[in-house]
Parts: C-alpha cells; sequence; structure tokens
C-alpha cells in the first residue's frame, strides 16, 4: 500500500450505504476471510490516535468488564487520584 492510497478523508455515500437493508448486501465478491488473511493482517491505528493508545493485560480487561467498568473511564480516573496524589 502506498501513501496515495492513504487519503485522508473517505469517498463513502454513507447516506446510500446506511439506506441498505443488511439482508440485500451483496457480499458475493467479498473474498472469504482465511487463516493467511489473518496471519498477514496488521493493526492500523489512525495517526491521531496513535499516541493515545494502551494496551491492558487480559486478566486486567475480564476484571473491568466484570466490575462493568470502561477501561478508559477506570483508567482516567485511577491516574487523576495519583495525579492529585502527588501533587498534594
Amino acid at each position: 500500500m502506498s501513501a496515495d492510497n492513504l487519503k485522508p478523508t473517505s469517498q463513502t455515500n454513507w447516506d446510500a450505504l446506511e439506506s441498505e437493508v443488511e439482508e440485500e448486501i451483496d457480499y458475493s465478491d467479498i473474498p472469504p476471510l482465511t487463516e493467511s488473511f489473518f496471519a498477514e493482517a496488521t493493526l492500523r491505528i489512525p495517526a491521531s490516535k496513535a499516541n493515545n493508545f494502551i494496551e491492558l493485560d487480559s486478566d486486567i480487561l475480564q476484571w473491568l468488564h466484570n466490575q462493568n467498568q470502561e477501561p478508559k473511564d477506570f483508567v482516567n480516573s485511577l491516574l487523576r487520584q495519583h495525579i492529585q496524589t502527588q501533587a498534594s
């Protein structure tokens, strides 16, 4: 993929797409996702979010899920408490 393929704005007609009925969408031209596809796939994070990204361990995510906590909200709250403690 070249830099020319990375357009900053989408050319998708979202109104037309959202008006389609899901059962009527023709997916026949899309090849099936195989194991080799996922083996070669890469995660692409928008540049605006790349510096604002942390990876949490699966056990921590599971604990937060069990507590009905959103990870972002919990981490922000915890860090704010830490900052206030340090400022005192």
